[in-house]
């Protein structure tokens, strides 16, 4: 089996094109830049230039592909908008499989996208996923709700580095799943015929809320946590600004998924049915203590190592510095 892994780059897709690999697939990955893809090479993918907002560029890209497995997703920083690359490219891509007979289709969307009408990123989920139903291809959608990887960056990092660890309004419990966990289903749904044209949510083992993320990071790190609350209203009223500007549009949609962030709603769901049918057992997912355990683990045992190699070169350079006589000593 062919694969092609689009969005084989970001957080989530580099966890899936490492498994797959790892599993024995013949991984071809679509890319925009080689450059910064030359990872996936050198761990055995193929890369393919293309892009989802040039359907042009997708034909040659699927020759020869059994199965498509769809990670992108556009980014604050990008020049097009999340409706050009998550609603108009995503299209365009299911289109080009189907005119190319890709026998499998896996696409990762968020959880309770029906519920936000209003948040532009779920909404274009919500709308891609009856898109792909109604497509004709032989599909499965993974329904997400975060990745454990966003909250180094989110509250570890910051905690650290006495840092501010912002938080907006009444903090929405949402149950992280580790990308590793989540590549594990998805590969996993290649080989299974009883997820064919199904939705399953892929969740972690429970729903944390800020604050008890915060209390976890502070218990592991040992250090107290400085905390800002940003008022969901002033955000709402920057967005509102930016919505008034061109290059602002992007920063404008993703700021509305705080309307998800603080709205106070689990982000959750039952996992019982796909563990049954994936076959996965639920204590080998990843939970978050123990994914947090593991990074301040790790950071504090460098920052350690770190500071007894300084301790050992200023005892070394002291030692090589002789002591100059005081008049009169």
């Amino acid at each position: 089996m062919t694969l092609l892994i689009v969005g084989a780059t970001g957080t989530l897709g580099r966890q899936v094109a490492r498994r797959a690999i790892d599993e024995g697939y013949k991984v071809r990955c679509l890319v925009r830049s080689a450059k910064k893809a030359a990872f996936l090479k050198e761990w055995g993918a193929e890369l393919v230039p293309g892009d989802l907002c040039y359907p042009q560029t997708l034909k040659a890209a699927l020759e020869g592909v059994t199965a498509v497995i769809d990670a992108a997703t556009s980014r604050p920083t990008d020049s097009l908008s999340i409706k050009q690359v998550d609603w108009e490219g995503k299209v365009s891509l299911i289109q080009a499989c189907l005119a190319a007979g890709v026998e499998r289709f896996i696409f990762f969307s968020i959880l309770d996208a029906d519920k936000y009408p209003e948040v532009p990123l779920m909404e274009i989920k919500r709308c891609t996923e009856l898109f792909l139903a109604e497509s004709g291809l032989n599909y499965t959608v993974l329904q997400l709700a975060g990745f454990m990887q966003g909250l180094i960056g989110q509250y570890g990092i910051p905690i650290l580095e006495n840092q501010p660890v912002w938080v907006t309004g009444e903090s929405s419990p949402i149950a992280y799943m580790d990308t590793q966990d989540i590549a594990k289903f998805a590969i996993r749904a290649l080989s299974i015929p009883e997820t064919e044209k199904r939705t399953f949510p892929v969740v972690g083992t429970r729903a944390w809320s800020a604050e008890e993320i915060i209390s976890l990071c502070e218990r592991l790190s040992g250090k107290e946590a400085r905390v800002t609350r940003m008022p969901v209203n002033l955000l709402r009223t920057v967005r509102r600004m930016l919505r008034f500007f061109q290059w602002g549009w992007n920063v404008a949609d993703r700021l509305a998924f705080t309307e998800v962030l603080a709205s106070g709603r689990p982000l959750n769901a039952s996992m019982d049915a796909a563990y049954q049918v994936f076959g996965f057992d639920p204590k080998d997912t990843t939970t978050l203590e123990s994914y947090l355990q593991e990074y301040f683990n790790r950071i504090m045992k460098k920052l350690k190592e770190l500071d007894y190699e300084k301790n050992k070169a200023k005892k070394k350079k002291e030692k090589k510095t002789p002591f100059k006589k005081v008049d009169g000593q």
